[in-house]
């Protein structure tokens, strides 16, 4: 199969990046599959686990349209249809409004079929 025929695993991870960095959560849509599973970095109510195109889009297009927070990428890596994702997440000035996290994408057939949340735990002062 040609990577390139319904977009890489580059080229999805940039424009899923893009949307958080934008707060733009309509681009989300287009790049998540029906099968979709999200191991999420934090247990919340709804679940460490999510299952289904709707569960995933709608968690992820919540952190996209949250314009107190914002994200500055570190590194995004591709190998095959796995991606890495290093970023940092702010939601204020203060060094303790800093999160540093990785996500770990799997894409396939131009779609993200899969996402790992890993969030860096603080050390205490």
């Amino acid at each position: 199969m040609d990577p390139h025929k319904h977009g890489s695993t580059e080229e999805v991870l940039h424009r899923f990046n893009r949307a958080f960095l934008e707060h733009d959560p309509a681009a989300l849509a287009p790049l998540i599959a029906p099968d979709c599973v999200v191991e999420r970095s934090q247990p919340s109510p709804q679940q460490t686990h999510l299952h289904g195109r709707e569960a995933c889009l709608a968690m992820w297009q919540a952190i996209a349209a949250n314009r107190e927070g914002a994200f500055e990428l570190e590194e995004v890596i591709a190998l095959g249809e796995l991606g890495l994702i290093f970023w940092t997440y702010r939601t204020g000035t203060d060094g303790a409004d800093v999160s540093r996290g990785l996500n770990v994408m799997r894409v396939r057939e131009g779609l993200i079929v899969e996402g790992r949340g890993y969030l860096k735990g603080r050390s205490a002062s």
